[in-house]
């Protein structure tokens, strides 16, 4: 099992306190790069609700998301465990899966390597 980088739960804790969605990231997680802006716990749940509200498959799991209070961790009371992108992109070679950004959450003890931004990129 490994250590969580104490640094980047700082960032992870600071994106959850101020309800910002503005800071970019970019990590290295099980190998894939994954890039794009971190958004608190709370509102990336409840955007995902909204997508699979919009479901007729998927609607029925929207509820799982919506588990929690608006604006509220499940477990506020201990330091974040996971990164939510929003506007997210693995990169692969020139390309960015999905072109259009997605919605991933990532697990910090299973990042290996990260940096403050997000990474361009371009199919020419």
């Amino acid at each position: 099992m490994s250590n969580p980088d104490a640094l980047l739960v700082a960032v992870a804790t600071k994106v959850e306190s101020e309800q910002s969605n503005q800071m970019s990231l970019t990590v290295v997680a099980g190998g894939a790069v994954i890039t794009g802006r971190l958004a608190p716990e709370a509102v990336w749940r409840q955007r995902v609700a909204e997508v699979l509200t919009d479901s007729a498959r998927l609607g029925p799991f929207s509820g799982i998301f919506r588990a929690t209070e608006p604006g509220r961790r499940p477990d506020e009371h201990e330091p974040p465990t996971h990164l939510h992108f929003h506007v997210a992109r693995i990169l692969q070679g020139s390309t960015g899966i999905p072109e259009t950004g997605g919605m991933y959450r990532v697990a910090i003890k299973d990042v290996s390597a990260w940096t403050v931004g997000d990474f361009s990129y371009s199919d020419h």
